[in-house]
């Protein structure tokens, strides 16, 4: 049995490397590192990371570069370089190591245009899609203008998954508590589902691949909500002509609940066909100990635990 984790984070070795030397990476600056420094394993080497995941047994990582470094305000041309170095970097390590590493791309989503290039260029590398955040500059998904970057995500077949990346909706009321992240993390994550659903992207888009991370956050525990103001609001009808709770097999969604019987639901609400292995590597909101966790979990058959491990990876991401 093998283990595929598609929600594996890494750091820029030319970020490493400039942060060493007190220089600027593509207009960031070297004092940001002190984030990264704070968890020495995002700077671990490609030996340190590979021991780490033969003690949790974690087979392949499909790495992503951290949500630090979308950077959607800044200079459209000089993310646009930043990620092409992240995604070459990414895609090295996969082609080095295709046993062991998959990879995905990030992408400069305040250039709709230049992020549509970037990611027909990774695909090329061999990346299987890209990880980007929940908004751009707080704009949703159900905005016109990404409409185009969906229909290329479709049509070369790539996975976007999706992950926090900086304030969330809960930020301006609560900043306390780490509750930006363990109740805003997963709020943001219901509202791109919403956003993807009463858009009518997903119309729009039928074999769009769209990964929600941390199991989707509320969205199956909302969407008897959706659907009751589906049934009796106009406005939340003008994009669909069904139930957002018949969209919500259109998704996949990693493990990563933190909870025996939310995951229990959350397979119960998508299917187990749709739900994947993900550990949020190496920061401290995952599982200590993910594999062992899952294969814990009384809940689950055998065919499941097996199907959120590695079959449906293997499926989606052809690794």
């Amino acid at each position: 049995m093998r283990t595929i984790d598609i929600h594996a984070h890494i750091t820029p070795e030319g970020f490493i490397k400039a942060s060493a030397k007190g220089e600027t990476w593509h207009g960031l600056p070297p004092e940001t590192m002190a984030i990264h420094r704070n968890n020495p394993k995002t700077t671990w080497n490609t030996e340190e990371r590979l021991a780490d995941m033969n003690s949790l047994g974690v087979d392949v990582q499909v790495l992503s570069t951290n949500a630090y470094f979308y950077n959607y305000d800044g200079d459209k041309k000089v993310v646009g370089q930043m990620a092409k170095e992240c995604n070459d970097y990414v895609a090295q390590l996969a082609k080095d190591r295709p046993d062991r590493f998959s990879g995905f791309a990030t992408l400069p989503m305040q250039d709709v245009k230049g992020s549509i290039a970037e990611l027909e260029r990774s695909t090329k590398l061999g990346l299987k899609g890209a990880m980007i955040g929940d908004n751009v500059n707080g704009k949703t998904f159900d905005e016109p203008e990404f409409l185009p970057l969906w229909k290329a995500a479709e049509s070369l077949g790539a996975v976007m998954l999706i992950h926090q990346g900086g304030d969330t909706v809960v930020s301006p009321r609560m900043t306390r508590y780490h509750a930006p992240n363990t109740i805003g993390n997963p709020a943001d994550r219901a509202v791109t589902f919403a956003s993807f659903v009463f858009g009518g992207v997903m119309d729009a888009c039928p074999d769009l691949k769209i990964c929600l991370c941390h199991g989707g956050g509320y969205t199956c525990y909302g969407i008897g909500r959706m659907d009751r103001g589906w049934e009796v609001r106009q406005e939340a009808r003008v994009n669909i002509q069904q139930p957002p709770s018949t969209y919500l097999n259109k998704f996949y969604y990693d493990c990563l609940t933190h909870s025996e019987p939310a995951l229990r639901y959350l397979i119960d609400c998508v299917g187990i066909d749709r739900v994947v292995f993900g550990t949020d590597w190496p920061f401290d909101m995952a599982i200590d100990w993910p594999v062992s966790w899952l294969l814990s979990l009384e809940s689950l058959t055998q065919d499941e635990k097996e199907a959120i491990l590695y079959k449906n990876l293997e499926k989606l991401l052809g690794i």
